[in-house]
């Protein structure tokens, strides 16, 4: 199934309980008094953050939100019962976008909640308007209206790091072989529409991004959308392909559109990886290391064909993420 990361939906909070105008009733007194209770306020609207990248595929087919109305005000000056809340639940690394007031949420942590939406208080019921000058009040009001807006939800996946490059490069390949993912992986371009995600021993979690072309950052391909996935990244770890005759316009295709793209992306620390290295000869790989020294990243080689490469990568990685 397709990652979806991006969602809008219309969110409407209860609206608060109707005051009412009631008397209470004594034996030989009729009209003893007011005894209208006032409203219940209507339902709040919050978002909580979960351990769970799949969860907007729930929410594509609903477009509404919508907590419960107030109770209205009762007799005997009871208050109308508080409409239930409601609890949205959205991805930890989710951008919530109130498209009404700009207001932005971020939901950075597990177990994260925070009220996007006001329910509406309740009205007024005729005993709360009782005083010594209006011994028997007749007027209560209506409930206020609970809030509503239009919201637009960005995920923004939160991983250790996040693996970068040209269409090709061996980022689906590399994070099957370190994580034990089940990423696609084909002979073709763009085999990688959705970012894939993996654990590396230690728990650290690696995201594979779909691979980026020349102007990238404008849209082109698979366009900017992803490059978002790194944005909160410990590091950037950059595949160049040892099949790429020109490694170093290869290199510094990937890194002008991470500068374009902004935010940080290209002051983020790098390790660059040569993949593919069964491809050529050791002399090929000598070549292309010190093409790319002038760089001044740390530069490791891996074949996924090479189960020693493999294992050396991962405890190199780790390490750097454990710092």
């Amino acid at each position: 199934m397709a990652l979806i990361d991006e969602i809008k939906f219309h969110a409407k909070a209860g609206n608060g309980g109707i005051g009412v105008v009631r008397w209470r009733h004594e034996k030989g007194r009729e009209f003893a008094g007011a005894a209208g209770g006032n409203g219940g306020h209507g339902g709040d609207i919050y978002v909580r953050a979960v351990r769970d990248i799949d969860i907007l595929a729930r929410y594509k087919t609903t477009k509404i939100f919508s907590s419960a109305n107030g109770d209205d005000g009762q007799n005997q000056s009871k208050q109308g019962k508080s409409g239930d809340d409601l609890y949205i639940d959205l991805p930890i690394g989710s951008i919530i976008r109130n498209e009404t007031t700009s207001r932005v949420v971020e939901l950075l942590e597990e177990g994260q909640v925070s009220k996007i939406l006001h329910g509406g208080k309740g009205g007024l019921g005729n005993e709360h308007f009782k005083a010594s000058t209006n011994v028997r009040p007749e007027q209560s009001t209506n409930g206020f209206q609970g809030e509503e807006a239009d919201f637009v939800v960005e995920l923004n996946i939160i991983a250790d790091a996040g693996f970068i490059g040209l269409p090709n490069a061996g980022k689906s390949s590399l994070l099957n072989a370190l994580t034990n993912a089940h990423a696609k992986v084909a002979s073709y371009a763009f085999t990688t529409l959705d970012p894939n995600l993996g654990a590396l021993r230690g728990g650290y979690i690696l995201a594979d991004i779909p691979g980026l072309i020349e102007g990238a950052a404008e849209g082109r391909g698979l366009g900017h959308k992803f490059l978002r996935h790194v944005k909160r990244t410990k590091m950037l770890i950059h595949l160049v392909s040892l099949e790429n005759e020109a490694i170093v316009a290869t290199y510094k295709t990937v890194r002008e559109e991470l500068k374009k793209f902004g935010d940080g992306l290209d002051e983020k620390p790098e390790v660059i990886i040569l993949t593919k290295t069964d491809a050529v000869d050791a002399k090929a790989v000598t070549a292309a290391k010190k093409k790319l020294a002038k760089y001044n990243k740390d530069i490791l080689t891996v074949s996924v064909l090479d189960d020693a490469s493999i294992k050396k990568l991962g405890e190199e990685l780790a390490k750097r993420l454990a710092k």
